[in-house]
């Protein structure tokens, strides 16, 4: 029988009540082939694994190999190391950090912004600075945590996504309850990095005394097309306390799946996130498959990978050049494993949003090809976010891109 004395709306914090969730890429579409969510299209690095390309598809056919065999070896009846210095020391020299304090383990980098949250904001009180368009989690985890957000949309002109240090920093002279400024880097959806000059600028700023989160989910695409220049905000931690730099091993490494991130911050933020964390948070069969990624034999693969998926956005950006009655220069940057491109009224050759995202349901329902449409967003008007294939997949997609375009004028 119903209880007519209860009701779960009475008790639930109007905040969740009126939460619109993260919407992920698989909440579409989970079959064909997926250039929707930026994942490494090569499969993961992992070099002591079976490493062929069908033995484990993002399109559901999860095909049995060593790495199940790896999950099973662990002693999964035994709770597993409650901080893992051994995957921090590995990350930390690949990364040039000098040691295992300043790094903190998450599932995912999604973890560690929540935590952040609730470790520095005060509810119904303090606030975070973000720049449209961006990572879409920030604001989902502000709202879940009862935190205001502050938006200071990024300079789109001429396609280029670049964020107004002068407003962020005129924003938290006015409003001293911002606690935590979060600059994706490079950004989702846009690909462009933020430079770490205007970082410092921030970090430097008497006017702000909070955090600033640099988030590089996609830092080693970026390290790769800027070859020789140290693009991570890594280098900036020795001297700055109120900085912290997220990473993951979902996007470079291709391993996605085991839901690991990276946060570098000063030893003293690093021990209050430990001290706030679920315990055993980071799964053993996790932390298996993470140390032989970081094998020097695993890092080596995840760049060679890394330079094959650069190789294919030039593919794809010279292919999409020669598409100029459907598809408009990129916009943002070309840091990253995607591209965005808009696409175009036949008639008057600017950025169309509904045949955009009619095109994006073509593909996905009829040419068995997912990318994401990103028009909503910013600056973004009309554009569809392509994530690299493989070789193959850059030119399958090329094939009923051009036939679906012909389809939907």
């Amino acid at each position: 029988m119903p209880v007519d004395h209860f009701s779960l709306e009475a008790i639930i914090r109007p905040n969740i009540l009126a939460l619109h969730p993260y919407r992920c890429a698989r909440d579409d579409y989970q079959s064909g082939i997926l250039l929707d969510a930026n994942e490494n299209s090569y499969g993961h690095s992992i070099a002591t694994a079976v490493n062929k390309k069908d033995s484990y598809q993002a399109n559901g056919n999860n095909e049995p190999d060593l790495l199940l065999a790896q999950h099973l070896a662990s002693p999964l009846h035994r709770y597993p190391d409650p901080s893992h210095p051994q995957i921090k020391s590995a990350y930390a020299k690949l990364r040039g950090v000098t040691g295992i304090e300043n790094v903190f383990l998450g599932v995912g980098s999604d973890e560690v912004i929540d935590l952040l949250f609730r470790v520095a904001c005060v509810p119904g009180k303090d606030k975070v600075l973000i720049c449209p368009p961006t990572y879409g989690m920030y604001a989902v985890c502000a709202q879940i945590n009862d935190v205001g957000v502050v938006k200071i949309p990024q300079d789109t002109t001429g396609g280029r996504f670049t964020v107004q240090v002068d407003k962020i920093l005129e924003a938290t002279e006015q409003d001293p309850a911002i606690k935590m400024i979060f600059f994706c880097s490079p950004g989702n959806p846009t690909g462009a990095t933020v430079s770490l000059s205007a970082i410092q600028q921030v970090l430097d700023s008497p006017s702000f005394k909070g955090l600033v989160i640099v988030d590089e989910a996609y830092i080693d695409f970026t390290q790769a097309s800027h070859p020789g220049v140290s693009m991570s905000a890594t280098i900036l931690l020795p001297n700055y306390p109120n900085l912290v730099v997220l990473q993951t091993m979902s996007k470079s490494f291709g391993l996605a799946s085991i839901r690991l991130g990276f946060a570098f911050s000063s030893p003293e933020l690093n021990q209050i996130l430990s001290n706030t964390k679920a315990p055993y948070n980071i799964s053993g069969p996790t932390a298996t498959l993470a140390m032989q990624a970081l094998s020097e034999e695993s890092i080596a693969t995840m760049r060679d990978k890394v330079q094959k998926l650069i190789q294919g956005r030039q593919f794809l950006l010279e292919a999409f050049n020669e598409m100029k009655q459907d598809l408009g220069p990129y916009i943002g940057g070309l840091d990253a494993n995607f591209i965005m491109v808009p696409v175009l009224n036949r008639q008057t050759g600017k950025p169309d949003n509904v045949r955009a995202e009619k095109v994006y349901q073509a593909m996905a329902e009829t040419q068995g090809v997912v990318v994401r449409f990103r028009g909503k967003e910013l600056g973004c008007t009309g554009c569809l976010r392509v994530t690299i294939g493989t070789e193959e997949e850059n030119k399958t997609l090329l094939e009923r891109l051009k036939a679906t375009l012909d389809q939907i004028q």
